[in-house]
């Protein structure tokens, strides 16, 4: 599985950006995918997930309400909408897929969003 992030940027506080992640699977069906995100000087933690059906998600504290997680099937894609970002926001977001609901095995490569007050 090899994941690709992209859509990071320089924004305002207050802006929107859209995160995606094109992975390179066999069966994209197969997988439950999350996005992650690490700042500096801290720890890597979860942001939101997606389940293989689509139907199903989860977020973290921070992004509810402000985040939306979704999928498209049909270009082995999955989307991170943030909107009314903060500075508290910026750091590296990565994309991540498990199957089923083991450990987060297969990472990509961060997109670095850094949100300006």
């Amino acid at each position: 599985v090899q994941l690709q992030a992209s859509g990071g940027g320089l924004v305002q506080a207050g802006d929107s950006l859209r995160l995606s992640c094109a992975a390179s699977v066999a069966s994209f069906r197969d997988y439950n995918m999350g996005w992650f995100r690490q700042a500096p000087g801290k720890e890597r933690e979860f942001v939101a997930a997606i389940f293989w059906s689509g139907k199903s998600e989860a977020y973290s504290g921070f992004a509810k309400g402000r985040f939306t997680i979704s999928r498209d099937a049909a270009k082995n894609t999955v989307y991170l909408q943030m909107n009314s970002l903060k500075p508290e926001d910026t750091a590296g977001y990565y994309c991540s897929a498990r199957a089923g609901i083991g450990a987060w095995l297969y990472w990509g490569p961060g997109t670095q969003v850094t949100v300006s007050s």
